[in-house]
C-alpha cells in the first residue's frame, strides 16, 4: 500500500509536469507559426514565442498555487467525502510540498518570461532606430504613418524613447516589475532558515501574494504584445503582402498596410476561480476566529512549555489535528499553527506551546503575568493532518522529536479512552510499552502514566523487531519532527517492507504545517 500511495504521488507530479510541458510547447508552436503574429515575429524573432509560452505556464501555476493552502477545502476532502479513501488522503498530505513545487515552477517561468522580454525590448529599440528601410523598421514606424494612431506594433514610439521609460510608464511593464519584486520577496522569505528563525518575516512577507495576484490580473490589459487583426489578415495576408511592404498604401497596390491589435488579457481568467475560492476560505477562517474562546486552565511546565486548555462553542476535533492561534495582545495579524494535544473524548481542547521565537516567547510571558488579566486568544480550525489515519492500522509507530510529541499526546489519550469505553471501531489491538524515566506519577507533557523514553532509538533494531512481531501487518509510521529524521525513517520503511504485498509493509507518514 505504501508503494501504491507513493506511485499515486509520483503519477500526480508527472501529470502536473506533463501539463506544464504541454502548455509550454502548445503556446510556443502557436506563436511561432500563427499568421496573426507573423509581423510581430519579424521584429522579435523567437523571443515572442518564449515569452508567451512561459506566460501560459505562469498563468497555469498561479491558478494552482493557492489550492494547496486552502486548509478548509483539504480538511473537507480528507474527512467528509465518501470517495476520499486512504490513497487520496495520502496525496493531500503532500499539499505543502506541492505548494513549494508550484512556486519553484512559477519562479522558473518568471525567469524565462523576463529574459525573453529583455530580448524583446532590445529588438523593439533596435528596429525603431533602424533607418535602412527594412521590414522591421517599416513595421516599427507604422503608428506615425497611420492617422488613426492605434495601428502601432512597436511600443517604443520614437527613436529617443528609452526602454526604461516604456517599462515604467506602461501597464505591462510596471505591473511586471511589481509582481517580480513581490515574487522575489515571497520566495526568499520562505527559505527554511528565515521561516524557522524569523517566522514573523515569513508571515508578513508571504501576504504580498495579494499584490502578486492583483498585478498578474491586470498585467496584460495594456496589450503590449500585438498581432494582426482578422480584418487585416483577410485584406493583407502576410503570405501575399509581406514581400511588397515597400508598396504598402500605394493606390495601385493590392496590399494595404496591416492593422494590429493588442493580445487580450488572459491571466485574470486563470486566477479568478481559485481567488474566489481562497476568499471564501479566508472569510470562513475569519468567521470561526471571531467565535469566543474560553481559557479554562493554564499550566506552565519547565523548559518554557505552556499548556492552554480551552473551550469553544461547536468545536469538534479528531486526533492529530491542529489549529491556528492568534493573540491580539501580541499581534492582530499573526496566526501560528499548534497541534492539539487533547483527545476528542475530552470536554476541552488543549495545545502545548514551546518558546521558539519572539511571538511564542511574548505569549508565554503574557500568561506568566500574575496580576494581569488572561490574554484573549482567537482560534481557527481544527484542520486535518496525516495523523488522523493512525487508528486505521493494527500496528502504529509514533515518532516525535522535541515538541513534535504533541500530536501523539492526543493519540495516546484517545487510545486510553477508546480502550476504557470498549470502542470496537479501534483497529489498534495493543498499546506499546514505554520506559519509565522519572519519579513523577504522570508524563510531564502528555499527562499519561506511561512515560516517554528520552534518547535516540536504534531504528534498525526497532523496525526489525516490529517486522518480526507483525510479519503480515501494515504498519503505520507517523513522524512529527525534522527532515533529517524523516529521511532516516523513510529509508527504514523502504528497507524493512517486504516485496511480498501480503507480508509486512511499513507506511511512512509525516506531519506538515
Amino acid at each position: 500500500f505504501g508503494l501504491w500511495a507513493f506511485t499515486c504521488w509520483a503519477w500526480s507530479l508527472a501529470a502536473w509536469l506533463g501539463l506544464n510541458v504541454f502548455l509550454f510547447v502548445h503556446a510556443f508552436l502557436f506563436f511561432e507559426k500563427a499568421d496573426k503574429y507573423y509581423y510581430t515575429r519579424q521584429i522579435l524573432g523567437s523571443a515572442l514565442a518564449w515569452a508567451r509560452a512561459s506566460a501560459r505556464c505562469l498563468n497555469f501555476n498561479s491558478m494552482l498555487i493557492l489550492l494547496p493552502v486552502c486548509r478548509n477545502l483539504l480538511s473537507f476532502l480528507r474527512g467528509s467525502c465518501s470517495f476520499c479513501r486512504r490513497t487520496l488522503r495520502k496525496q493531500l498530505d503532500h499539499n505543502l510540498t506541492f505548494h513549494k513545487l508550484v512556486a519553484y515552477m512559477i519562479c522558473l517561468h518568471t525567469a524565462i518570461h523576463i529574459i525573453a522580454h529583455l530580448f524583446n525590448f532590445e529588438r523593439y529599440s533596435r528596429s525603431r532606430q533602424a533607418t535602412d528601410g527594412c521590414l522591421a523598421s517599416i513595421l516599427s514606424n507604422l503608428s506615425h504613418r497611420e492617422k488613426e494612431g492605434d495601428s502601432w506594433l512597436n511600443p517604443i514610439q520614437s527613436p529617443n524613447m528609452t526602454v526604461e521609460y516604456v517599462t515604467f510608464t506602461s501597464i505591462a511593464g510596471l505591473t511586471g516589475v511589481i509582481i517580480t519584486i513581490a515574487l522575489v520577496l515571497m520566495v526568499t522569505s520562505a527559505m527554511e532558515f528565515i521561516r524557522r528563525s524569523y517566522f514573523e518575516v515569513f508571515w508578513y512577507t508571504h501576504h504580498i501574494f495579494i499584490i502578486y495576484f492583483v498585478g498578474l490580473g491586470i498585467h496584460g490589459i495594456g496589450g503590449m504584445v500585438r498581432g494582426q487583426t482578422e480584418e487585416s489578415l483577410d485584406e493583407s495576408h502576410p503570405h501575399k503582402c509581406a514581400e511588397f511592404f515597400e508598396k504598402w498604401g500605394d493606390p495601385d497596390s493590392h496590399c494595404k498596410r496591416p492593422q494590429f491589435e493588442g493580445l487580450p488579457a488572459e491571466s485574470w481568467k486563470w486566477i479568478l476561480t481559485p481567488s474566489i475560492l481562497y476568499i471564501f476560505e479566508r472569510i470562513l477562517r475569519f468567521y470561526r476566529s471571531r467565535q469566543k474562546v474560553v481559557i479554562t486552565k493554564v499550566v506552565m511546565y519547565p523548559s518554557k512549555v505552556l499548556e492552554l486548555q480551552m473551550n469553544k462553542r461547536g468545536f469538534s476535533m479528531e486526533v492529530g489535528q491542529y489549529i491556528f492561534v492568534n493573540c491580539p495582545l501580541i499581534s492582530c495579524l499573526e496566526w501560528h499553527p499548534f497541534t492539539l494535544t487533547s483527545a476528542p473524548e475530552e470536554d476541552f481542547f488543549s495545545i502545548h506551546i514551546r518558546a521558539a521565537g519572539d511571538w511564542t516567547e511574548n505569549l508565554i510571558r503574557a500568561f506568566e503575568q500574575q496580576h494581569s488579566p488572561v490574554p484573549r486568544i482567537e482560534v481557527d480550525g481544527p484542520f486535518g493532518t496525516v495523523s488522523e489515519d493512525v487508528f486505521q492500522y493494527e500496528v502504529a509507530m509514533l515518532v516525535g522529536a522535541g515538541i513534535g510529541v504533541t500530536p501523539f499526546a492526543s493519540i495516546l489519550k484517545s487510545i486510553w479512552y477508546k480502550f476504557r469505553n470498549a470502542d470496537h471501531s479501534l483497529k489498534t489491538q495493543k498499546a506499546g510499552h514505554a520506559v519509565l524515566n522519572f519519579d513523577k506519577a504522570t508524563d510531564i507533557l502528555t499527562g499519561l502514566k506511561q512515560k516517554t523514553f528520552f534518547g535516540r532509538p536504534m531504528w534498525d533494531n526497532e523496525f526489525s523487531t516490529i517486522a518480526t512481531a507483525h510479519p503480515k501487518s501494515v504498519v503505520g509510521v507517523f513522524l512529527c519532527g525534522p527532515q533529517t529524521l524523516a529521511r532516516s525513517l523513510r529509508k527504514c520503511c523502504q528497507r524493512y517492507s517486504s516485496l511480498n504485498p501480503r507480508k509486512v509493509q511499513f507506511y511512512f507518514n509525516k506531519e506538515n504545517f
